[in-house]
């Protein structure tokens, strides 16, 4: 229960901090050609998948944190009416 607690009081800071970043444009990069960058509910690679963006597409970044469960940094984005998390490796700025 603790534990639960703690993660959810950790994702509503992160909200709370990207909500207030000015959008930063970005491409998707760093994935083979064809390829495409998943977004996820959260800042985790086992979260439930928001949307696929093939790469070369844009998208708006609202701030990155690297204060996540696995140390990688993860961007919040948003894509068409998706949003959700990315990793920064494959963000390119725009």
């Amino acid at each position: 229960m603790h534990r639960l607690f703690a993660l959810s009081a950790f994702m509503l800071l992160l909200e709370t901090v990207t909500a207030l970043a000015e959008p930063q444009p970005f491409r998707v990069s760093g994935l083979p050609w064809g390829g495409s960058l998943t977004i996820r509910e959260a800042p985790d690679a086992d979260a439930a998948p928001v949307e696929t963006i093939p790469v070369g597409r844009r998208l708006l970044g609202f701030g990155c944190t690297n204060e996540t469960p696995s140390g990688n940094t993860w961007c919040r984005v948003k894509f068409g009416f998706a949003v959700g998390w990315a990793r920064r490796r494959y963000l390119s700025p725009d």
